[in-house]
């Protein structure tokens, strides 16, 4: 027996920890049981490379590591997840929600490459992830679509009010530009459920994205 994944993903700002917390919520209103993930998990040994990566130690700007070195990293903290906290609640038929996971790789390592190695690389991804180390694959993965001005604004609003230094991704205006450009057309290829989170030049509320998020959970709880 298996459980139900469901993932949040988008460009660094695009409000996925909002929508994580908002679908937690719901579910703990009306009693469903569920278990929260988010990715990297800072502090732990399994993120230890991940660290190094987004603090520039191993090199100043994305690029400096390639796709596939920085994805094994990402991979190895997901895997020692499942196995250390998750895996049982899931393959017990348990409902995960996900802030990041395999996807992120997708929307961020992807975005390094020339478009005709994307592919390639998408399949060597998940075919790593899914099968080789034996993850779930996700039951839902909403994309949360937001222009890159917008978030490189809320990017910079959460530095100054929180103090916190960005990393190399949220640093690089050019590479959050690639990134938001190469997820779309992922989000196509793998058929993901894309929510448009701005309208007008404007970001549309928590709320109101929140309500279409339901949409989409409802039709696989």
């Amino acid at each position: 027996m298996s459980g139900k994944l469901i993932v949040f993903e988008g460009t660094d700002g695009s409000g996925k920890a909002t929508q994580t917390k908002l679908l937690c919520r719901y579910l703990e209103q009306y009693g469903i049981p569920y278990r929260k993930v988010d990715f990297p998990r800072y502090g732990q040994p399994s993120a230890a490379m991940v660290q190094e990566y987004l603090a520039g130690n191993l090199g100043k700007h994305p690029g400096d590591v390639n796709a596939y070195a920085a994805s094994l990293f990402y991979a190895v903290d997901r895997y020692a997840s499942y196995r250390q906290d998750w895996g049982k609640f899931y393959e017990s038929g348990g409902l995960i929600v996900a802030d990041r996971y395999t996807t992120s790789n997708a929307v961020h390592q992807a975005a390094k490459l020339p478009d005709a190695e994307r592919k390639p690389y998408l399949d060597w991804l998940f075919d790593i992830e899914y099968r080789l180390l034996g993850l779930p694959k996700p039951d839902l993965v909403v994309y949360l679509e937001m222009p890159t001005l917008l978030t490189e604004q809320m990017l910079r609003r959460r530095e100054q009010s929180t103090g916190a230094q960005a990393d190399i991704h949220e640093q690089d205006e050019e590479y959050l530009e690639h990134c938001h450009t190469n997820a779309e057309e992922v989000a196509r290829l793998c058929s993901w459920s894309v929510i448009h989170c701005a309208s007008g030049g404007k970001p549309r509320s928590p709320e109101d994205i929140h309500r279409q998020v339901l949409e989409l959970a409802m039709k696989i709880l």
